[in-house]
């Protein structure tokens, strides 16, 4: 006998063919019967601190995974989650967000429920403006059906997802599910595609100096084995951004470095802005990736592929998708010679960390510890602040392992996205440069990696205050925040010998501390870096510098 299926069951199916194993969230009294047949499935119910941090977690678990879904309940869960939505949707993540509802038959009699704001309507009206689907599901009958739609929108585009669950929809029976759902991704247009792949490729094997700028899109869609294809194809060096740093391997040897406009290290900006031909992969020109818009770069030398559309020159080529761009152009390019494809500044290997005796402290030396130590195994997640700032300078030699969110740059973000990229590769470990300011934010989450057993480390720079904000303007009270003792917060979870808290305020301590990281590889490191006098990155500097400046021109 067949599986009676009801509008629970059916969405949990489908969840588990996008791939989606750990749902995150936090009950609620609308949610319950659902998480009763959440917990009864085969996917793994992760309970969080609150609703913003289900979010974020649920956003670095889809980065990694393809996609992140978390359950909160009506009102005061669903608007409590909605800036980490809002942040999944700047930066092209696909979290799926199931918000419990009041019954439908208390929607249809207009009842004044708890969790209720102005109308029934007003979440949905919200969450459709911040992803790229949303439904109400009232009707069993059509519920497998918005379901499917709902969802295959969320992958096919990147972009979150909103399912309005009624409690008493939750086990009203449904069909069973047809065939395996599966994104279906837009297609190009074929004469467009063969037209733009055949220009480009010409302009390319012309060029004397090409170069290729892969982008971020590059990591939603999954295509760094299809651009690293290309640029061994083509025999072309190739740099990155922040928002795609990892992307592809910085050891590869044509690698050229991370370019950010007039903040580019010379050499990567002389190779980026003086190429004959600059090939734009899925490229996103945000401010902070351009140096605040310090790029100097002339469109008639650069091919652009992004956002369904081929720029080359004043070429428009629409409906062309990056991934079929990517794929014809590999088959069209031809092999160059490595004298002309090499980067301009080889690579520098990274120095062993020797600390100075009784040496107090300093960002720039944190940073150089950190980032000798980084390998294969771990994951750096870079906080919005100095820790993003200081990130350019940091050597990912494998691909997809560096987390940032440097659009939308929520900070607080990375702690509890933290939980996500544990769950998601379950062989790696997290490592969170943070803030005190930004830690303050979420650092319940800790609870919850704890609970968990994710043995992540979690770098508090604590630099007294929102140091990135004392740098873009005079300073104010307002940059102020509670002095804590962040080393001591793993004693006051029950049975906390999983979780060790460290404070370093010498490079000796730092290096004792990196030790106790590589020992004890199971457990939960919180290690508070004291840095004195408000020091930071020279990243920060910079930035601090050209943000006072823009703000003078205009």
């Amino acid at each position: 006998m067949s599986e009676q299926y009801t509008v629970s069951k059916y969405l949990l199916r489908r969840l588990q063919e996008i791939g989606v194993k750990h749902v995150f969230g936090v009950p609620g009294d609308y949610t319950l019967d659902f998480l009763d047949e959440l917990v009864a499935s085969p996917l793994q119910w992760v309970g969080n601190c609150n609703e913003l941090n289900a979010g974020y977690a649920a956003d670095g678990y889809a980065r990694l995974n393809g996609a992140g879904a978390a359950v909160v309940t009506y009102g005061v869960g669903g608007l409590s989650i909605m800036n980490a939505v809002a942040g999944a949707y700047a930066e092209h993540v696909p979290v799926i967000v199931i918000n419990g509802a009041p019954p439908a038959r208390r929607r249809e009699a207009g009842a004044m429920v708890h969790h209720l704001v102005s109308n029934y309507y007003l979440q949905l009206d919200i969450f459709k403006t911040i992803t790229a689907d949303a439904a109400i599901l009232t009707d069993a009958v059509k519920a497998p059906d918005e379901i499917d739609r709902v969802l295959r929108n969320c992958i096919s585009l990147k972009l979150p997802a909103y399912l309005e669950l009624p409690a008493d929809m939750t086990r009203a029976a449904c069909r069973e599910p047809v065939g395996v759902l599966t994104a279906v991704m837009p297609a190009s247009n074929p004469e467009s595609l063969a037209e733009c792949v055949a220009e480009a490729a010409d302009l390319i094997n012309k060029a004397e100096h090409p170069m290729i700028l892969a982008g971020v899109e590059l990591m939603r869609y999954a295509l760094g084995a299809e651009a690293l294809r290309l640029v061994e194809t083509s025999e072309v060096p190739f740099a990155t951004m922040l928002s795609s740093k990892s992307v592809l391997p910085e050891l590869h040897p044509q690698f050229v470095g991370i370019y950010q406009g007039g903040w580019s290290r010379p050499a990567v900006r002389g190779q980026v802005e003086e190429s004959d031909c600059l090939v734009s992969l899925g490229v996103w020109m945000t401010d902070l990736a351009t140096g605040l818009f310090s790029m100097n770069l002339d469109n008639r030398r650069i091919i652009t592929a992004g956002g369904g559309q081929v720029r080359i020159g004043s070429h428009f080529y629409q409906n062309v998708q990056l991934w079929d761009f990517i794929r014809e152009l590999t088959l069209k390019v031809k092999q160059r010679s490595y004298l002309a494809s090499h980067p301009a500044e080889s690579y520098i290997p990274k120095r062993p960390f020797v600390p100075e005796p009784a040496c107090e402290l300093t960002a720039k030396r944190l940073y150089e510890c950190i980032n000798f130590y980084l390998n294969d195994q771990v994951i750096l997640l870079a906080e919005p602040g100095d820790a993003f700032c200081a990130s350019p300078e940091f050597h990912i030699e494998e691909a997809e392992n560096f987390i940032v969110q440097d659009y939308y740059c929520s900070i607080g973000f990375c702690t509890p996205a933290a939980l996500g990229v544990s769950l998601a590769r379950p062989g790696k470990r997290p490592l969170v440069l943070t803030g005190d300011g930004a830690f303050q934010m979420t650092a319940q989450e800790v609870s919850t990696l704890a609970r968990q057993r994710c043995p992540a480390i979690i770098v508090v720079i604590n630099n007294d205050g929102y140091l990135i904000e004392r740098r873009l303007h005079e300073d104010g009270p307002y940059n102020d925040i509670q002095m804590w003792q962040y080393s001591k917060l793993p004693g006051i979870f029950d049975k906390s010998s999983f979780v060790i808290g460290l404070r370093v305020t010498t490079e000796e301590e730092l290096e004792q501390a990196v030790k106790t990281v590589i020992a004890e590889k199971d457990k939960l490191i919180l290690i508070e870096a004291y840095i004195p006098g408000r020091d930071c990155s020279k990243g920060l500097e910079r930035l601090g510098e050209s943000f006072r400046q823009a703000q003078k021109k205009s």
